[in-house]
């Protein structure tokens, strides 16, 4: 039986660059893209010894906003991927989405590509909110959206949220979840995430500014503590499951690429500035484009992870689940118990009441995620 890989697949285009993105994307001309597919197809097809040793059983397609793509570029690419790996029967692929890009055309070649699963990163219902945001589409965009993709049969749909947006209300918010869960049907995955100020981001730049016109009108610390509460008792009481911090879904419907990202399984990036993981080391392809573009030889910057940083990465990553982190896991990979390694830290973060666990397992309490970052420093070695 083969090995398992997931696969990350970068597409660095957007028609706009958001104000709060600090993801490695930016703009550009239908000749760069055209570029771009046909050195990301070469770089697929240089893993072609590797990938015999290996079966697919996760794809993503990020970005940037993948579905800037053609349908034909989007099927050159999966048939190059096809050509070279060996994918999975089950495998679960999936594709980023932004409404205002997507095509029924688009759709029709996803479905025919093995494409099972859509990102749609809709943000809020709230087209003042959006506007803010720099997002190019309104939410009557979305729902056209929404509705082809339904149409065209995909049946495992994710929709990333933001919350915590400047001026951003309890009761705004509390709005989008309502508006979201009427959808018929709903989706079956929400990613509600906290929007993060980001160097770098054009939100950075207008929140450095001391002027009251330029500040920011952020949610404070007790309102943002409301509205991840909010969020969990809504989706909770409409049948999600959180399974991760900042992500919910219907039974059976987690993000199995994710899960592998927490689980530290093994992934090949793919495109500009991809990040890899394999044998305990990292890998990141350049991400200068230029470079990208015409070298011959893709530059890859490489890091081997000591058994300090493996033994971090399996408590931080683990921790944001809200299974948390199995102890016989952590024996396997690392031949000694949990409370060889951190004995008095558990301790002491048991008698604040941040994590729990007495069996197997240890996860965070609700007063850990809510201080989620402090706990995840007690656990630096």
């Amino acid at each position: 039986m083969k090995q398992q890989l997931e696969l990350y697949i970068h597409i660095p285009f957007c028609i706009k660059k958001c104000a709060y993105c600090d993801f490695l994307s930016a703009t550009s001309v239908p000749e760069e893209r055209a570029q771009y597919v046909n050195r990301l197809i070469r770089e697929i097809d240089s893993y072609r010894e590797l990938a015999a040793q290996y079966e697919i059983s996760t794809i993503f397609i990020g970005g940037g906003t993948p579905s800037i793509l053609t349908a034909e570029q989007t099927e050159d690419i999966f048939n190059a991927l096809s050509d070279v790996f060996i994918i999975g029967n089950n495998a679960e692929i999936t594709t980023e989405v932004n409404p205002g890009t997507l095509t029924a055309e688009k759709l029709e070649c996803y479905r025919k590509v093995g494409i099972n699963r859509l990102s749609i990163g809709l943000q809020s219902v709230n087209d003042e909110e959006l506007i803010y945001l720099g997002r190019i589409h309104t939410y009557d965009t979305f729902l056209e959206t929404y509705r082809e993709a339904r149409t065209a049969g995909f049946d495992n749909i994710n929709i990333d949220l933001i919350s915590a947006i400047p001026g951003q209300t309890l009761a705004s918010w509390q709005k989008t979840l309502e508006t979201i869960l009427q959808l018929n049907p709903p989706p079956e995955h929400i990613s509600a995430y906290s929007l993060i100020i980001e160097e770098g981001t054009l939100f950075y730049q207008l929140y450095q500014q001391p002027t009251a016109e330029n500040r920011l009108l952020l949610p404070d610390e007790d309102e943002e503590r409301l509205i991840y509460g909010e969020t969990k008792l809504r989706l909770n009481a409409a049948g999600y499951e959180q399974y991760e911090i900042s992500n919910y879904a219907s039974p059976g419907y987690e993000c199995r690429h994710n899960l592998g990202y927490w689980e530290r399984k093994e992934y090949l990036g793919l495109g500009l500035g991809a990040s890899s993981f394999m044998n305990n080391q990292r890998y990141n392809n350049t991400a200068d484009m230029a470079a990208y573009l015409t070298d011959a030889e893709l530059t890859r910057n490489r890091q081997e992870l000591s058994h300090q940083e493996c033994v971090e990465e399996f408590m931080f990553l683990g921790l944001r689940k809200m299974q948390g982190i199995s102890k016989d896991d952590f024996c396997r990979q690392f031949d000694c118990t949990i409370e060889t390694v951190y004995g008095d830290v558990i301790k002491e973060l048991k008698q604040e009441q941040l994590i729990t666990g007495q069996d197997e397992y240890l996860k965070l309490t609700e007063r850990g995620i809510d201080v989620s970052n402090y706990v995840f420093t007690k656990l630096l070695l």
